[in-house]
């Protein structure tokens, strides 16, 4: 008998259906109600809380200090800086009045609190920062400045889906101000590599980090690096940005202080941010036909206590038995905290709640009942390793002083065997011996799930670049990035002929 999934799609059926599937079966968030907005439930923002904690003391650690913003930013702010409104003009949600009035029974716009000066609400801060930090910059003496916000921005898209591209979501942004170039590029690349190090050891999902092509820089930047993640359609996710952004910005806003010698120089400035599109990336990295799969590290629960009650007044000795566990399980750490534990007392059948659990991706699920209590041991599920080879579950028994003792070791196997899957499949999706567009379409349109292809490149720019762009775009495909651990070239750019400066990915993208 083939094996039945907990989903009611695969996602070999209908990728798109199954990631929408597994949104709504692990509870992680909802439609609200507003167009491209969600409402995240306590499982999913739980994960977020996780990202957060751990990224905040990561920004922390690179000596950022954390600050608030406001919401609403003038529109005046923007107006000095042409380039970066024209990326962010089409998806501004405009504030113009203050006030609603009643009119026959209606609420409506009071035609007279229209605001002297519209408000644009936050797609992103650079010019309330850069605001700030023409205030705050008066010497080399307050060089640099290191900050970093958690927010909410709003950008209004016209094709949302939830976690990956909605018209709010929560992010962090930094942004920094440095005497010279050489420390703001320094703080570009230090920052590419501790999201990388974040993505890799943390949400066990592997990227590759590199600089953007010039098409794909942020509005206004002189260089955008990325760490580009393959989801398990072939799909690159774009996981984070770090943006070195020169004097452009500082110019712009006056950025400037007085140097040792007494003469004024514009500051140079970088910004970088990931937001909840990390969970997307983790559902689509992790997810199997089954639900979710979370990496121990970021799980708001680690271990599942589901205990197998029956309204009956042996219940009462059975909790106590699962709280004993918990206990004990909670006095063990793992990756330098305490192990997270769930007891679930709701009523309702173990069976059902087991799957509730198993779908949002709880590592270690515990299935106790009597029997098990009698015998002091514990039924234990992996979440990274749900079934035996026969199809059947792996249910595993154990005393649970032994379960105890072992859990930590448990989740980190957990944590690595997830990251360990999920490296591999990268590194078998990336092709490297295609050598004519013709190849490249050929391979794009025979597999709906292709991954990459590194081809050589030689960094055109202008007119030339915008052509390769558009070739690329008939088949779908984008440039990723530039893989910065790849080999020097040795040989034409894969498009224009001329001798290869680097390797770039190509792929289609979310």
């Amino acid at each position: 008998m083939a094996k039945k999934n907990a989903l009611p799609v695969t996602r070999e059926q209908d990728f798109a259906k199954w990631y929408q599937s597994v949104i709504t079966e692990a509870d992680l968030a909802e439609e609200s109600g507003v167009r491209g907005c969600m409402v995240m439930r306590p499982w999913g923002y739980g994960i977020w809380e996780r990202v957060q904690q751990l990224l905040d003391k990561r920004i922390k650690e690179t000596g950022h200090e954390n600050c608030y913003f406001p919401l609403f930013i003038p529109l005046s702010y923007f107006a000095n800086e042409a380039e970066h409104v024209d990326g962010f003009a089409k998806e501004m949600a405009v504030v113009t009045h203050h006030r609603l009035k009643s009119e026959n029974g209606d609420l409506v716009v009071d035609p007279e609190a229209r605001l002297e000066e519209p408000l644009i609400v936050r797609p992103t801060s650079e010019t309330m920062i850069g605001a700030a930090f023409a205030r705050w910059l008066q010497s080399w003496r307050d060089l640099p400045i290191m900050i970093n916000q958690w927010a909410n921005v709003v950008r209004w898209e016209m094709r949302t889906r939830m976690f990956l591209r909605t018209s709010e979501f929560l992010w962090q942004e930094g942004h920094t101000a440095h005497a010279t170039k050489e420390e703001a590029v320094e703080e570009t690349l230090t920052i590419l590599k501790m999201y990388r190090d974040f993505s890799e050891e943390v949400l066990g999902m592997p990227v590759v980090a590199g600089e953007k092509p010039e098409n794909e820089r942020f509005p206004g930047a002189d260089a955008t690096y990325s760490i580009e993640a393959m989801m398990q359609d072939g799909k690159a996710l774009q996981a984070g940005t770090s943006h070195y952004l020169g004097q452009n910005f500082s110019r712009a806003q006056n950025i400037r202080y007085q140097d040792r010698e007494g003469e004024f120089q514009h500051a140079y400035t970088t910004s970088w941010g990931v937001s909840t599109r990390l969970i997307g990336g983790v559902i689509m990295t992790h997810g199997d036909d089954d639900g979710l799969r979370v990496p121990p590290q970021i799980a708001p629960y680690q271990v599942v206590i589901v205990p197998m009650l029956r309204d009956k007044p042996e219940d009462d000795a059975l909790l106590e038995y699962c709280q004993t566990i918990a206990n004990a399980l909670k006095s063990k750490t793992i990756f330098g905290e305490s192990v997270r534990v769930q007891l679930d007392k709701k009523p309702g059948k173990a069976s059902g709640k087991r799957w509730a659990w198993v779908k949002k991706g709880a590592p270690i699920i515990l299935e106790i009942g009597g029997r098990d209590a009698a015998g002091e041991q514990v039924t234990m599920m992996r979440r990274d390793a749900l079934y035996q080879e026969s199809g059947k579950l792996d249910n595993k028994a154990m005393g649970w002083q032994e379960f105890v003792d072992a859990a930590p070791a448990i989740l980190e196997e957990i944590q690595n065997n997830l990251h360990a899957e999920a490296k591999a499949r990268l590194d078998a999706n990336i092709r490297k011996d295609i050598k004519s567009f013709e190849e490249l379409s050929d391979f794009y349109k025979k597999d709906k799930h292709a991954g990459w292809v590194q081809v050589q490149w030689s960094k055109p720019t202008g007119d030339a670049l915008e052509a390769v762009v558009e070739k690329l775009k008939s088949l779908k495909l984008t440039i990723r990035n530039t893989p910065g651990n790849a080999d020097t070239p040795d040989g034409p750019c894969f498009f224009t002929g001329d001798d290869a400066v680097e390797y770039i990915l190509i792929g289609r993208a979310y």
